[in-house]
This record gives structure tokens, sequence and C-alpha cells, in this order.
């Protein structure tokens, strides 16, 4: 089943699946095919610094992904891609795409996402269990602690009953290094 091409779908598989910051009119699970969610962006701005980065999620080529798609007013399109560009194009390690989804209930749309740029230098490749863990229980930016951020993540793709494991156990690495830094 298709939709009207004239709708205006974004696809979330980070913080914009707790935290869209923006208006929409509808929000549908959604099945992204050929890139997957990964840890491997390394944040400047939101969750570290350009001396201390942190980790954020990237949609990476091959696989798939699973989260959420929001459909947006077409009245709201242009300001909401504004803001998209604002928050998600910060420092270009994101490209901007075009990207067929599978809705939860059967429809195919076409929704904007963002994917990491593999040539660019906050691209943190693939990293092993401890790297990621290391750099997420201590890094903190202006949108708050690297923890909170794969906290909430991790939250959100329990929710949707998502299992992501290699993000789990770096979740649960991360936690223990958090804690004992803390204590």
């Amino acid at each position: 089943m298709t939709v009207d091409m004239n709708e205006f779908w974004v696809f979330g598989y980070g913080s914009l699946m707790w935290n869209p910051g923006f208006e929409f009119e509808e929000r549908q699970a959604a099945h992204l095919f050929g890139f997957r969610r990964s840890l491997c962006v390394r944040s400047w701005v939101h969750r570290g610094t350009e001396e201390k980065p942190g980790l954020v999620l990237g949609l990476d080529r091959g696989g798939s992904c699973r989260g959420v798609a929001f459909r947006i007013a077409a009245q709201k399109r242009e300001a909401v891609v504004d803001y998209l560009r604002e928050r998600e194009l910060v420092t270009h390690v994101y490209k901007e795409r075009s990207l067929p989804a599978t809705l939860g209930d059967g429809r195919r749309v076409t929704t904007l996402a963002y994917i990491c740029d593999r040539a660019h230098h906050q691209f943190a490749g693939a990293l092993s269990i401890e790297e990621a863990a290391g750099t997420v229980s201590t890094a903190m930016g202006k949108s708050g602690h690297n923890m909170d951020y794969v906290r909430n993540t991790l939250a959100h793709l329990r929710e949707m009953g998502i299992r992501d494991h290699w993000l789990e156990d770096v979740g649960r690495t991360a936690e223990s290094l958090y804690a004992r830094a803390s204590a």
C-alpha cells in the first residue's frame, strides 16, 4: 500500500523518536531498509565538545532500522525542514536524504532522514563496546550528558519493542563506568 506522494514524513531513529521538537499530525512505527542505527558519530555540540567528543547515533549503510515516522502538515513542512537542518546539520556530519520506509500499518512512504557522512572527520566508524562506553560515560555537551542520550534512546527502543543488543551492551558498560567514576 502506498500513500499520497504529497505527504511529508520525517524518519526518527534516535533522539527524534522521543524529542522531535516539531508539531506532527501522525506518528507511526516505521522500518527503513539499507541503513542501520549506529552509535558512530562524534558529537561536538549536543553530547560532547571538540576537546571531549561524545557519541550519537547515525544511520549508517547496511542492514535496516526500526524507528518512527512523523507525518507533518503541509503548511508546517518548510518550518520543520528549517528546524531539522539547524538541529541535524550543525557540523554537516549528516546528509539529508529522502528514503523509503514502511510504516507499522503497512503503508510505504518517502521520509526525510539524516544519514551519517562516512567521509566526515566526526564519523567514528565501528567502535568496540568498551571504546563506545568509555566515551558515553564521560562526555557532556550543550544538550546534556551523553549517558542520558543513550539511556533515553534505549528506553524508547524498549517501549517500541526494538532490541539493539550492541547499544544495550554499550549502555550497561557505560552505566558501570559512570557509577564507578561517580562513587
